[in-house]
């Protein structure tokens, strides 16, 4: 009768565990909307405030308000240092972050992202201007050196390593002698849109297959496109 009754309370007491560390491992988690964990975060890099928008800069907002529209995310929040939208990509969960801390800050932004999501840097993408690539032109790189660019440098000093994902976007070199600080905060051309609107299309193209089907991928059809 006595053994009969610790085996019950030995039952009792793993049961009892067994809930505590079910529940324990629930609240570690961050919270998510509909239940479904961030899968993937992707990161435009720009400058917040009016006086930017539509700047050579800021073209990395630009690609995440194209996600945006395509698949019809709802308003944004203002969490991690960021504007951050969700939106549903094959049933994964992807967060469109546009650090507010201004371009050459961006990586406390995304290290507080990828600490309170709990996710590896090879889940990020980073979209930012380049000036030198011509204008309009992509490259992708699964990770590498900031080359010059100072929002990806600091992202790569908080995350301490540079083994992510980024998504070039050129802008070109400045004319003449002017100020590159200038020519960056600088709106493009009319005779420029038309080309920059359908690089920023073929740009959600290459992010879409990024999170679909991986990096090696989504190189093959950005970089053969803009050779």
């Amino acid at each position: 009768m006595i053994r009969f009754i610790k085996r019950v309370l030995s039952v009792f007491n793993d049961r009892k565990h067994r809930e505590f560390s079910a529940e324990r491992h629930h609240r570690d988690k961050p919270e998510t909307a509909h239940g479904i964990e961030v899968m993937k975060i992707v990161v435009g890099l720009g400058n917040p405030g009016r006086q930017y928008m539509n700047t050579r800069h800021n073209i990395g907002f630009e690609v995440l308000a194209e996600l945006a529209k395509r698949y019809q995310a709802g308003s944004s929040s203002l969490r991690h240092e960021a504007e951050i939208k969700e939106i549903f990509l094959e049933g994964e969960k992807i967060l469109l972050c546009a650090p507010q801390t201004y371009m050459n800050l961006s990586g406390s932004s995304v290290a507080s992202l990828i600490n309170f999501h709990k996710l590896p840097p090879e889940d990020i993408l980073i979209i930012c201007d380049d000036l030198n690539l011509p204008s309009g032109q992509l490259r992708l790189r699964a990770s590498g050196s900031s080359g010059g660019q100072k929002g990806l440098k600091d992202i790569a000093v908080k995350l301490k390593t540079e083994e992510f994902a980024r998504l070039r976007f050129g802008i070109g070199r400045p004319p003449g002698r002017m100020d590159v600080s200038s020519y960056v905060l600088q709106k493009f051309s009319d005779a420029e849109l038309t080309e920059i609107q359908i690089s920023v299309q073929h740009a959600a193209d290459g992010v879409e297959t990024w999170v679909k089907e991986g990096v090696v991928k989504a190189m093959n059809q950005i970089n053969s496109n803009s050779v």
